[in-house]
């Protein structure tokens, strides 16, 4: 790395000001969600002139409403799509053990064998964790990272999940997956991996037009145009790609959460997974938080029409979560205990003749060529957002011609910022808390409390985020506003009530961390 790995208001006006005066870029990338942020890292650490681009702020879309996890694509078995799959099962390895351990854990699955869970579907059930076992060992995963499945007794199912229904529970089947700390937090680690790369990484810019050659782009904070001219454009704006490029199909799929308090679920030792009735391979699952949340999910559902900039998840879906969920459950689940919901539009390839269900719709991203030096990368999922970016940036190098310039792929084994082993990880003189969130930047955190006891706090009391963590978001992670902290820098946002008791605490701080930036 050759740059420093901070994103704020003062590198965006100069990496800006370089974009409107400087020299045609190799690589112009448009949308800052994780494929986008995850193909400026693989441009730049190939020693490619990249800029960033994007509309609003890091995380601003899809890529902040995933359900968290980091997932081995045992779904994708049961559809019979083992290429996927197995992709799922490399990627996970290589977040969960060399790119981002800070932010990548395991995490227990299990899967109660209520009255609702047949012989049938048991033994299915067994099979495809069994299945994901061989998965996880051919993507080269520890059984010491991730432990084999195996079948459990009642007393263990409620040990992990004591809110289970006892009667008629015939055990269980228990599995290992990874868990995100946060999907807007690996963006963000991106984003600024990138930077420290040499990628200019601008937000609150968005592409107005997109050519073969260029772009023209809009700051959206004053409002002027201006061109950039790019030898390879990446559009990575997800499911708004098709407002930028003609010619796109895509169908939209919309995945709705909820958010709980976990002591409404009898607390949680890992997901709960409990089968949709009705339904062949289908789940709904509840995933416990270090908050002391949990997040309910997921539905996957058409969504035709114009694309909202924040989805909103709808009354059914939040009812059906609901009936689901609580059939397994001692104390059944009602909208009073709701305390936030969260919904994410996945930007799904379309079948040739737009037929089937979304939730048989590919999860394998597509790359497009468009003219010139303009390529679309479309589909997929979190999990595999490397591989994605890598494709793009592939073809992009290809259309732009810049097979001389640019050097192999790294980012298999490029660390993002704040990763180390999970030994060195475990020794960092800092909170625990802070650990999780930022890896070895910690203690830098810490230290720009400057011996205020008040920044080491929380910013309003309930909550696990401290006022440290504000600051370093204004100094390091980009953030510009308040929403940019409540929404994407932290989560206090999906909670409605968190978010206003916690607005003028974290205003506050944001102005005082402007103040150190000028300084």
């Amino acid at each position: 790395m050759s740059h420093q790995p901070l994103l704020n208001a003062t590198r965006r006006a100069a990496d800006l000001e370089a974009l409107r005066d400087g020299a045609p870029l190799d690589v112009l990338v448009v949308g800052g969600g994780v494929t986008g942020a995850g193909a400026a890292l693989d441009a730049a650490s190939r020693g490619l002139r990249v800029a960033l681009v994007e509309r609003r702020d890091l995380a601003w879309g899809t890529s902040r409403w995933s359900s968290k996890l980091v997932h081995g694509g045992l779904r994708y078995l049961a559809q019979g799509a083992f290429g996927i799959a197995m992709e799922s099962a490399r990627e996970r390895d290589v977040l969960l053990t060399r790119t981002a351990p800070h932010l990548v854990r395991p995490i227990t699955q299990v899967i109660p064998l209520t009255p609702q869970v047949g012989t049938r579907a048991a033994r299915e059930t067994r099979i495809g964790f069994a299945l994901g076992d061989v998965l996880r060992r051919a993507a080269g995963t520890s059984a010491r990272d991730l432990p084999r499945s195996r079948r459990v007794d009642a007393d263990e199912v409620l040990r992990l999940a004591p809110g289970v229904r006892s009667a008629g529970l015939r055990g269980g089947i228990v599995g290992w997956d990874a868990q995100l700390e946060d999907d807007a937090r690996l963006v963000v680690g991106l984003a600024r991996t990138a930077a420290a790369h040499g990628a200019r990484v601008i937000t609150r810019c968005g592409a107005v037009e997109l050519h073969g050659d260029g772009a023209r782009l809009a700051d959206e904070l004053t409002g002027e145009t201006f061109d950039v001219r790019a030898r390879t454009i990446i559009n990575a704006t997800g499911v708004w790609a098709g407002e930028l490029v003609d010619g796109l199909r895509l169908r939209p799929s919309l995945g709705t959460h909820l958010v709980v308090d976990l002591r409404t679920l009898g607390g949680l030792g890992g997901t709960l997974n409990v089968p949709v009735p009705g339904e062949r391979h289908r789940w709904v699952f509840a995933i416990p938080q270090r908050s002391g949340l949990a997040y309910v999910g997921l539905t996957d559902e058409p969504a035709p029409g114009p694309i909202p900039d924040v989805p909103v998840a709808p009354e059914h879906d939040i009812a059906f979560l609901l009936k689901t969920l609580s059939a397994t459950l001692q104390t059944p689940l009602t909208r009073a205990d709701v305390l936030g919901t969260y919904a994410g539009l996945r930007p799904l390839v379309d079948d040739p003749d737009g037929s089937g269900r979304t939730s048989d719709l590919s999860r394998r991203h597509a790359v497009i060529r468009g003219g010139g030096g303009l390529v679309s990368v479309v589909g997929g999922k979190l999990t595999t957002y490397r591989r994605m970016a890598q494709d793009a940036v592939d073809a992009a190098i290809d259309a732009g011609k810049l097979t001389a310039q640019a050097g192999p792929c790294r980012t298999r084994d490029l660390p993002l910022v704040g990763a180390a082993s999970r030994q060195a990880l475990a020794a960092i003189p800092a909170p625990r808390r802070l650990v999780e969130r930022h890896g070895t930047e910690a203690p830098a955190v810490v230290a720009l409390a400057g011996g205020d006891p008040e920044l080491l706090a929380p910013v309003v009391p309930g909550l696990d985020v401290l006022g440290v963590e504000v600051l370093h978001a204004v100094r390091a992670e980009g953030a510009l506003d308040a929403d940019d902290v409540l929404d994407r820098r932290t989560r206090i946002g999906l909670v409605d009530a968190d978010r206003e008791r916690a607005r003028p605490a974290v205003q506050a701080l944001i102005a005082t961390g402007r103040q150190a930036l000028v300084a």
